[in-house]
């Protein structure tokens, strides 16, 4: 290890002490937090279905070279990512990532398409989280799915949901770890409709037939995802922040809040709390909006922060499930993959170097005075020295010094993929 690392550790481990924080037990805390980091970053949300692009309200931008072409491409990319990351990773798959030597419609989809993955994430010793694939289909081609008023277009839907669930189940059976799915649908319209009603009945009786089933949980949970809206449906969003906040209740499902799905001037941080009341697990998609939903690199900003010091005040660590989604094609993808994944374990870190207890204690007594100077004087406490520290045990580069390894396996691998 560096003895600069070491000692500046040593240093911060004091400064924390004096205020009652034991970094020691921060660091067994910060290791065992999973976050689940999304395969779609590497390969710009192309899956291995058909070579056409992400669709529905989603845009990936830019031709940075390198990106992966096929799963082998892709999974020696998560590998070399592996080496980089400290703490608990998990791979969130979409179902356009199944392999199989001949097409396969996305209705008849199995949890043996999934095999490889499944045998990648038991030699790395991870789990796997899921998204059924809504988008980038003909049969997505109207702006509605599950709430498209053709029955049969519904009933497709319908039934690759339910292949969706089954394969999640099988994950987390075959890897002792449950699988986390995800149901995010792109249906809205361009312009101000008429029935909304009509869409959402439609809507809430294509998820009850998806969910119908009884899947053990201890294999796979449901979550699901609103949006404020998306490219060509700017008008209406059919499962929006309402609708699925009352149907993740009234159904024992997780809610998942996507830092990118709300007007810019409301955030996520502020709604965990509430939903936290009511639901008994949550789902983030962590990313970063810039003025709408653009899926930018997660970095160190004030609402990443906050969200994190809201899962540890909250007590929420294992309540709150972590995922990432963002992706963006005009830089190195694995450095975008590093850069965001470290910043949501930074947040985190630094979170639970609050002295959470004595800040709390400060409000509840009204003494706003001190909760300012405190929270003021942990802005500029030595966090970094400890997450530096923390990749150090874990043997993985510190700070800048994981660019060397991000741009040695760009000049091997990734620039010769044409």
């Amino acid at each position: 290890m560096n003895p600069n690392v070491e000692l500046a550790y040593k240093l911060a481990k004091e400064r924390y002490a004096e205020i009652g924080v034991d970094t020691d037990a921060v660091l067994n805390i910060l290791k065992d937090i999973p976050v689940s980091v999304h395969c779609w970053q590497a390969d710009d949300v192309m899956g291995f279905e058909v070579d056409q692009g992400a669709s529905g309200g989603i845009l990936c931008t830019g031709n940075y070279p390198g990106r992966a072409r096929t799963p082998e491409e892709l999974r020696a990319d998560l590998d070399q990512f592996l080496t980089l990351m400290p703490g608990t990773i998990r791979l969130n798959l979409h179902a356009i990532y199944r392999e199989s030597e001949t097409f396969v419609d996305r209705a008849k989809i199995t949890p043996e398409h999934f095999k490889n993955w499944i045998d990648w994430a038991k030699q790395n010793k991870i789990g796997l989280d899921f998204n059924p694939t809504y988008f980038s289909h003909p049969n997505a081609s109207d702006g509605l799915t599950l709430s498209h008023p053709d029955k049969g277009i519904r009933d497709y839907w319908i039934e690759h949901g339910i292949a969706c669930r089954e394969i999640a189940a099988a994950m987390g059976k075959e890897l002792g770890n449950r699988c986390v799915m995800n149901t995010w649908i792109p249906d809205g319209f361009k312009d101000t409709p008429v029935d909304r009603f009509g869409a959402r009945k439609r809507l809430v009786d294509s998820l009850d037939q998806i969910f119908a089933k009884q899947l053990d949980p201890k294999h796979m949970r449901d979550a699901v995802e609103s949006k404020l809206f998306g490219i060509g449906v700017e008008s209406c969003t059919v499962g929006s922040n309402e609708f699925y906040l009352a149907y993740a209740v009234k159904n024992n499902l997780m809610l998942t809040l996507d830092s990118g799905h709300f007007h810019p001037t409301e955030v996520i941080s502020d709604k965990l709390s509430s939903a936290l009341l009511f639901t008994d697990e949550l789902l983030l998609h962590v990313s970063r909006p810039v003025r709408w939903d653009s899926d930018h690199v997660v970095t160190f900003d004030d609402e990443l922060q906050q969200i994190a010091s809201e899962i540890v005040r909250c007590d929420a660590v294992k309540r709150v499930n972590i995922g990432l989604d963002y992706f963006d094609a005009t830089i190195n993808r694995m450095a975008a993959w590093v850069i965001g994944t470290r910043n949501m374990q930074k947040a985190l870190c630094k979170a639970l170097l609050e002295p959470a207890a004595a800040l709390k204690k400060m409000e509840e007594t009204f003494n706003y005075t001190e909760r300012l100077a405190m929270l003021e004087e942990l802005k500029a406490m030595p966090w970094q020295a400890v997450y530096d520290y923390f990749c150090a045990i874990a043997d993985k580069p510190v700070g800048g010094s994981v660019m060397q390894a991000i741009r040695k396996y760009e000049n091997d691998v990734q620039s010769k993929r044409g």
